[in-house]
């Protein structure tokens, strides 16, 4: 590694930023594409930079947060279903993909070796999370909800016994049900007496 990458390093550092993109290796390296791309392979190539996806890298020496780095591509999204599910010891399994809810389009992606999908929500149903260490995250009612909203629309499938529901807020996890369609609030109901 030369004393040139070195002071790369010393600079993308200071940025402390997740991930960055072409825009802003192109301003901190003060180069045009195409000759950007060019820099951007050959420091790859070095191990300065990870390419997690096309448009989004990574200094080598940061370890990846895949579910920041999502949540900030995709805005408005917040971390729910699975993912929250299992991150509040709700649900008893380990998902393999991280689970976002978004207002955007359905999608899915690859970050490094993570799977990132994001399931879209109405407007009105994108309420219900709050910001915990730099990610939105689901309250755990609202994660419950919109993975039972998922079992609804056939989207996903849920055994009642993967499910602890009793540290929740039963309150809130009603005021937020009476905002969902019956078919989900009657998950709902299924699901607390299982």
């Amino acid at each position: 590694m030369t004393a040139k990458d070195m002071a790369l390093i010393q600079t993308l550092l200071r940025l402390n930023k997740p991930f960055l993109s072409p825009a802003d290796l192109e301003k901190v390296l003060g180069q045009r594409r195409p000759a950007l791309y060019v820099t951007l392979n050959r420091l790859v190539r070095n191990g300065v930079l990870v390419r997690l996806r096309q448009g989004v890298y990574q200094l080598a020496l940061q370890s990846a947060d895949p579910a920041r780095i999502a949540n900030q591509l995709v805005y408005p999204s917040y971390l729910s279903f699975e993912a929250a599910l299992s991150r509040y010891g709700i649900l008893s399994q380990v998902p393999y993909v991280l689970t976002f809810a978004t207002t955007h389009r359905t999608q899915r992606m690859t970050l490094g070796e993570t799977t990132v999908e994001f399931h879209q929500l109405k407007p009105s149903l994108f309420f219900g999370y709050t910001l915990q260490g730099g990610l939105y995250v689901a309250e755990p009612e609202k994660a419950v909800l919109d993975q039972l909203y998922l079992v609804a629309r056939g989207l996903s499938a849920l055994d009642p016994a993967d499910l602890d529901l009793s540290a929740l807020d039963a309150d809130r996890l009603r005021d937020y049900a009476a905002r969902f369609p019956a078919s989900v609030q009657a998950l709902v109901e299924k699901h607390r007496h299982a």
